[in-house]
């Protein structure tokens, strides 16, 4: 695909065909070399009632506050409550040069931070960054209510060897395996200047996110 004659797109969405109550993420590049990465949520309807009288619903990031009032992030006026919301872009030579992202709550940062470690140190491809294997902490309050913690524990894919499970343990974490395919919907976009084409790319976990261009 190349940018001067197509666009390139990928979505990652939960479900096919059934109405959940999801984040979903998406990653455009135009054929001009204009970007935008999104992650529009929040749009949980069973727990974000329309308000009567105004038409518009809670947000759902409000259950990110809590009612302590000494934590950070204590229900208060003019305050806002973190998002665990994290689209990405990243510049090259001071030009746009890739955007990523993915569904996940508190482990989008984890996942796509592991994928650009992936492209960027390890030198894989956009797909394979995407499908190697990754893990997540469940060790920190979750964002949402009721904020629950594991201290110490770390979930990894059934793909990760059972040598490096052993060896983690060893230092002290306790490790979930979780399924093979199971962590996250990371999709990304990027323009390869070289070969002047744009590379889209999407995770097959799930079998929901996919990669296109016209």
């Amino acid at each position: 695909m190349r940018p001067g004659d197509v666009d390139s797109i990928t979505l990652s969405d939960k479900g096919s065909g059934n109405m959940d109550f999801d984040t979903t993420h998406l990653d455009v590049i135009d054929g001009s070399g204009n970007m935008i990465s999104a992650t529009p949520s929040g749009g949980w309807i069973q727990s974000s009632p329309i308000i009567e009288g105004l038409g518009f619903p809670l947000g759902t990031r409000g259950q990110m506050f809590h009612l302590n009032p000494e934590h950070p992030e204590a229900l208060a006026p003019r305050k806002r409550p973190s998002a665990t919301l994290t689209p990405s872009l990243v510049m090259k030579d001071g030009n746009p040069f890739m955007v990523f992202g993915t569904p996940g709550g508190d482990q989008q940062d984890q996942w796509t931070l592991q994928f650009f470690l992936n492209f960027v140190d390890f030198k894989m491809n956009l797909q394979e960054a995407i499908d190697a294997p990754t893990f997540h902490t469940l060790h920190f309050p979750g964002s949402f209510y009721p904020h629950n913690a594991h201290p110490g524990v770390l979930a990894l894919e059934d793909r990760i060897p059972e040598e490096v499970r052993d060896g983690l343990i060893e230092r002290g974490h306790k490790i979930q395996v979780d399924d093979g395919w199971s962590h996250g919907r990371v999709t990304a976009v990027m323009i390869d200047h070289e070969n002047s084409v744009i590379v889209g790319a999407a995770s097959p976990r799930f079998g929901v996110a996919y990669s296109a261009g016209w």
